[in-house]
């Protein structure tokens, strides 16, 4: 079986198991964008506390955020921890928009994605993670977010090295899989949801996990 074929029946089967996943969450692109920098090193509970006192001052936007003081901003975000750097890097992006003349962050959507990644990537405190979540979950552009998720998974299942680096993992899917937003958004919360439910960092519960099938064979 080619590795197309592989990816498409471990897609399918997770889909089946779990259903539609909805992921990311955030009611405004700015606001996914604004997620994916805060969930650097923390988990989702974290974030949601962020974003909600952001959102409770008003400040989940471009011009909320200019508004606030340093202090101001590090102490709504306290939650999401290291919260004096992530202010820092908030503070970079929100240039990065001013730099591209994107008072709304949809207008980077006319960018070339690839050119748009390079941009992002220049961005001190964005790394490959962070610049594809934003790209795929707030631009809805088709590139394939990778994360310690997916390279436990698949290398459990001996499909990657477990010395694969972020774009040799990225490029195990997205040099065979057709270039869709949806399979990519989808695809990518899928594995977080196996990950964080079955195939735990320690004591994975490979028995009940969807993907067991794969592993017998």
């Amino acid at each position: 079986m080619n590795r197309e074929q592989t990816l498409l029946n471990y897609y399918k089967t997770l889909s089946k198991r779990i259903g539609p996943c909805h992921w990311w969450p955030g009611e405004t692109p700015f606001e996914i964008a604004v997620g994916a920098i805060l969930v650097q090193n923390t988990n989702w509970a974290n974030v949601e506390k962020a974003i909600n006192n952001l959102r409770n001052n008003d400040a989940l936007s471009l011009q909320g955020l200019r508004k606030l003081s340093i202090e101001e901003l590090q102490e709504l975000i306290r939650p999401s921890g290291f919260f004096r750097m992530k202010a820092v890097r908030l503070i970079n992006f929100l240039d990065f928009l001013d730099q591209n003349s994107a008072e709304c962050i949809t207008a980077l959507e006319k960018i070339d994605t690839f050119e748009l990644r390079e941009k992002l990537l220049n961005v001190s405190g964005i790394g490959p993670e962070t610049a594809d979540s934003i790209l795929l979950y707030a631009l809805n552009k088709p590139i394939f977010v990778v994360d310690a998720y997916t390279k436990r998974i698949f290398n459990r299942h001996m499909l990657v090295h477990e010395d694969i680096d972020y774009h040799e993992l990225q490029d195990f899917f997205m040099d065979v899989l057709e270039h869709d937003v949806k399979l990519f958004n989808e695809y990518h919360a899928l594995i977080v949801m196996t990950a964080k439910n079955w195939c735990k960092k320690s004591k994975p519960d490979c028995k009940n996990c969807p993907l067991n099938k794969f592993l017998e064979n």
